[in-house]
């Protein structure tokens, strides 16, 4: 009430001055938004007028090479090769002289020409041909007609590969089994001789003879050239056992598993084709009984090749039992191998 008294008894001077700074302040707040407005559209404006230079950016694009198709294709290509043309004509000369020109010699020209992959691909091997050795789940391969289409053929079975690895069973009932279906081991190491001379010089190779212990001609596949074939070769001839047993004082490596162990190296080898020759009956010390075949099958399906591919397993059995044998088919047809038995 006070408060409303004492504005009613101002004099009139005072009330215009509050009036008058009342409008100066409401006047000054209008011409700050106004001028902030103006300032807004300037810069709105000036972006349109000039707008900021273009800044190119470029980004990197990482992509991960596809090894296993590029590996293929390249392993495609090399089999693709045409030969080089050779020159055959010989030289000749229309002019009449007053001596006959001889006829040049013959030259090795496919000497001069640069080297050809077509041309070095060995032939297939030829199998045992004797009515002994006929597979009898080999069909036309067994009957060793020598070398036919892409890959090579050992024992009677057909099969294609870069990497191979020769896996042999030297136990004594596989030695005599052999004997019984007429190819014995010495026949065997013939055969393994002949496969080695005519592998291409693009492929690698390994060799493994095992009973319960085991001795591996190199722990790693090795090219197949020259000096390579040679050793192997001389290895076969010096080291191939025809005993039944492998001891383990000397060259042999001690395996309390047996061929799980012998697995487990071709596992590091990563083949991509695997020959085993045996009866099918696997023994360690660990099972002096008999290898459980999930085992086996644990350890086979850990072999991978270099582009982590399942490995192909062929199996040549002699006088294998009827589980055994549907076993290694089982096997072998899970990796687009092949089963056969030997026998007369």
């Amino acid at each position: 009430m006070a408060a409303i008294e004492s504005f009613l008894s101002e004099s009139a001077a005072a009330k215009k001055r509050r009036w008058a700074m009342l409008g100066t302040i409401l006047i000054g707040v209008i011409l700050l938004h106004v001028a902030a407005g103006i300032v807004a559209g300037i810069f709105v404006v000036a972006k349109y007028i000039f707008p900021p230079p273009a800044n190119f950016v470029v980004q990197r694009d990482i992509r991960l090479p596809a090894k296993k198709r590029e590996h293929k294709m390249n392993m495609a290509a090399l089999d693709a090769i045409a030969p080089k043309p050779t020159f055959n004509d010989k030289l000749q000369s229309t002019r009449p002289t007053s001596f006959s020109l001889p006829a040049v010699p013959d030259l090795p020209l496919d000497q001069m020409l640069p080297l050809d992959p077509s041309q070095i691909i060995a032939d297939q091997i030829s199998s045992l041909s004797t009515s002994e050795a006929m597979g009898a789940g080999a069909g036309s391969a067994a009957t060793g007609s020598g070398g036919f289409g892409k890959g090579m053929s050992f024992l009677g079975i057909q099969s294609d590969g870069q990497r191979i690895l020769l896996m042999f069973d030297v136990s004594t009932s596989v030695k005599t089994k052999a004997e019984k279906a007429g190819v014995p081991l010495a026949k065997i190491k013939l055969e393994t001789i002949e496969l080695i001379k005519k592998l291409p010089i693009t492929s690698r190779f390994g060799i493994i003879q095992f009973s319960r212990n085991y001795k591996p001609f190199s722990e790693e596949l090795v090219p197949a050239t020259n000096s390579n074939r040679d050793a192997a070769t001389a290895w076969v001839e010096d080291e191939w056992v025809e005993s039944g047993m492998i001891p383990s004082s000397g060259k042999g490596i001690p395996s309390p598993n047996g061929v799980i162990g012998v697995l487990e190296l071709a596992a590091k080898m990563k083949p991509d084709v695997i020959f085993l020759i045996s009866d099918g009956s696997f023994e360690s010390s660990l099972n002096p009984q008999g290898i459980p075949w999930n085992d086996f099958k644990k350890a086979a399906d850990s072999i991978k090749d270099v582009t982590d591919d399942s490995c192909r397993f062929n199996f040549i059995t002699f006088e294998a039992s009827e589980e055994d044998t549907k076993e290694l088919k089982r096997i072998s047809s899970r990796t687009s191998g092949k089963t056969i038995e030997l026998k007369k």
